[in-house]
């Protein structure tokens, strides 16, 4: 028999209810891939709009006292000169919703040495992204970037992140595998055969993109 009432309570919760107990991610959590799009292909609202779906799922995994920014490209348009992706997400290191480092810095996300691919490419939620043999695969990652992480020349990033219609965007796998020029690129595998939902699904995507801590 337990003696104390509040200790009780307490075992009892966490039994009960292990989901709400025991959280899923860590609180330092700094990188993680969306659980979800836009739900409108490529178009993310510009950066301004993925920045605040970074930031929303982020919050709602607990983690939302961090400044989030998408990891995307954009190319010159206007007035407006290109952004690299890798210019907007900090200084690092960036660990995963499980707390495993990722990478110590920019030019270590960028080499070879990073800890990415499907096994620590988690979503905020700590949870894999189907890869290369699940059914369906959404290993197909929004980038716009080169493998350096900046601004490819063309029109790579879907009329800059606000076209759900004509356009491609270059994508990265985040297991690491399958086809295209560099399939084993995490940020710069190939291009999606356009920017709708159904151009993205049908090349091994699903609107996904990445977010990182400042």
């Amino acid at each position: 028999m337990c003696k104390v009432i509040p200790a009780c309570l307490v075992l009892i919760l966490i039994l009960a209810i292990p989901n709400v107990a025991l959280s899923q991610t860590t609180p330092n959590m700094s990188f993680f891939i969306t659980s979800a799009g836009s739900g409108n292909g490529a178009n993310l609202g510009g950066l301004t709009g993925a920045d605040a779906i970074c930031q929303k799922l982020a919050t709602s995994a607990g983690a939302g006292n961090k400044t989030w920014r998408a990891y995307l490209s954009t190319t010159a348009a206007g007035n407006q000169p290109a952004v690299n992706a890798r210019d907007r997400i900090g200084k690092g290191p960036w660990q995963n919703a499980k707390g495993v480092v990722v990478a110590q810095n920019v030019d270590d996300l960028h080499s070879d040495k990073n800890k990415l691919g499907k096994e620590n490419s988690l979503t905020e939620k700590g949870t894999q992204v189907n890869g290369r043999g699940d059914n369906p695969n959404t290993h197909d990652i929004l980038t716009g970037s080169g493998p350096d992480g900046k601004a490819l020349p063309g029109a790579m990033t879907c009329n800059n992140w606000t076209s759900a219609g004509d356009g491609s965007a270059r994508v990265g796998h985040h297991d690491k595998q399958g086809g295209g020029d560099a399939p084993n690129s995490w940020n710069s595998a190939h291009a999606s055969s356009g920017c709708s939902q159904a151009n993205l699904v049908s090349t091994g995507g699903a609107g996904l993109f990445y977010c990182f801590a400042q």
